[in-house]
């Protein structure tokens, strides 16, 4: 038996303990996890240094070394994230539904987790404490298999999680480390021990994930996100956010790829918005109408680059006859994460936020707020864009399934079948907050 296996054995007998612990015993947890975070910090920071030092000397893109690297300010957001999953509601034994079947026949559909979730994280330490934080707050063990580019920081992080663990009722191997050069593909055999995997990192390991694994798969590809300024759109607030959705974290998933403007504001729009673009190091590639707008300095657009996450300063811009050409450009090459229209127009506004079939449709707001954090969710362990079974940024209430309830007095199946036959009543009945 690979130690890969034995490991997952050992999740899943503590997943078990895990489910049925309180709130209180795992708030206590997590508050623990980011006081050790705060007390760990030089050593974090050092371990860090030493990965981030290896990763330099390899062919790794500078959005990728950003994400690796700490701060003290980063690893204090860390200790702020955890505190925020401990302070929002547990999200397992929520009762949802409950219904008298029968006069002594109750069936509550109740909320419980997932039982072990497998995480492949590249280049991402604070993925890893918002996925310990998830996992444990929603009662899941949680196994982490990080990239070699952050080995040292994972363990590090882990470790401290485990010690500050050791003194409560939490079970050991909630969180596991999984190491090794095959491990990935190891970990996405285990279907009969991993309930869940949550790929972290690039579009060709989410790709990989999905391709390899026959577990359920909460993740997204690509972030090729778009902006549409409509004709009759503000446009000082369309600069603003199309600056914002670039400019703030043009590594993120989030970030803006590509803008559309609608054909008749595109003559008195574009070369002011082209020149704050430039003025914040944005380089612009567009269409042929759009570099005839703005000048030579737009590159063009190659017909197959639509599709593109650029992950740096970079924006494509492409002029657009209306409204119906937006949406069918974004179902076309967008990848179904975060789209936005810029409008007035309220009508305009409610086609294209019932026409566009992405996990985030915004309307007059940047793309980069798609984030289970500021959406409340306290953090999340990835942004998902299929439709099965979560979509969006997924939080706690992603990483939770339901079981149904049903409790009696004896009843039997024959009570309910002949000529004489009882009847079901099915009288929905008041559902608590907890089972």
């Amino acid at each position: 038996m690979s130690s890969i296996i034995q490991q997952a054995i050992r999740a899943k007998k503590a997943s078990r303990l895990l489910a049925v612990l309180d709130s209180a015993t795992k708030n206590d947890a997590l508050h623990r996890m980011a006081g050790v975070l705060e007390h760990s910090s030089d050593v974090l920071l050092s371990l860090n240094r030493e990965d981030v030092n290896d990763a330099c000397e390899q062919p790794l893109a500078s959005a990728a070394l950003a994400r690796m690297t700490l701060t003290p300010e980063k690893l204090q957001q860390m200790a702020v994230g955890l505190r925020a999953v401990a302070a929002l509601e547990d999200p397992v034994g929520k009762t949802l539904l409950r219904s008298e079947l029968d006069d002594g026949l109750e069936l509550k559909k109740i909320t419980s987790p997932f039982g072990v979730i497998a995480a492949i994280v590249e280049a991402r330490p604070d993925a890893v404490t918002q996925l310990c934080a998830l996992a444990l707050k929603s009662g899941n063990a949680l196994m982490i298999k990080a990239g070699a580019e952050i080995r040292r920081t994972t363990s590090a992080i882990l470790a401290a999680f485990v010690k500050a663990l050791e003194s409560t009722a939490i079970p050991a191997n909630v969180f596991t480390n999984v190491e090794g050069r095959e491990a990935t593909h190891e970990l996405l055999a285990l279907q009969d021990y991993v309930d869940l995997v949550v790929p972290r990192g690039s579009a060709e390991l989410v790709r990989f994930v999905f391709a390899n694994t026959r577990i359920p798969v909460i993740g997204h590809a690509e972030g090729v996100c778009h902006i549409y300024v409509e004709s009759s759109a503000n446009q000082e607030m369309a600069i603003s956010l199309i600056l914002d959705a670039k400019t703030q974290a043009p590594a993120t998933c989030n970030a803006v790829e590509t803008v559309l403007v609608d054909q008749a504001i595109a003559g008195e729009f574009l070369p002011t918005l082209f020149e704050r673009l430039r003025s914040a190091g944005v380089k612009v590639r567009g269409c042929a109408a759009t570099r005839a707008i703005c000048g030579p300095d737009v590159e063009l657009v190659d017909a197959t680059e639509w599709h593109t996450e650029y992950g740096d300063l970079t924006l494509a811009m492409r002029i657009v006859p209306g409204i119906d050409t937006a949406i069918e450009h974004i179902e076309k090459f967008g990848s179904h994460h975060t789209d936005c229209i810029v409008t007035e127009d309220q009508q305009a506004a409610s086609c294209f936020l019932r026409s566009v079939d992405s996990a985030g449709v915004f309307h007059n707001v940047s793309t980069r707020l798609a984030d289970g954090y500021r959406y409340g969710f306290g953090a999340e362990v990835g942004i998902a864009t299929g439709k099965l079974h979560a979509r969006g940024p997924v939080g706690l209430e992603g990483l939770v399934t339901y079981k149904y309830v049903l409790s009696g007095s004896g009843q039997c199946v024959k009570e309910y079948v002949g000529p004489n036959a009882r009847r079901f009543t099915h009288e929905a009945a008041e559902s608590s907050v907890m089972a």
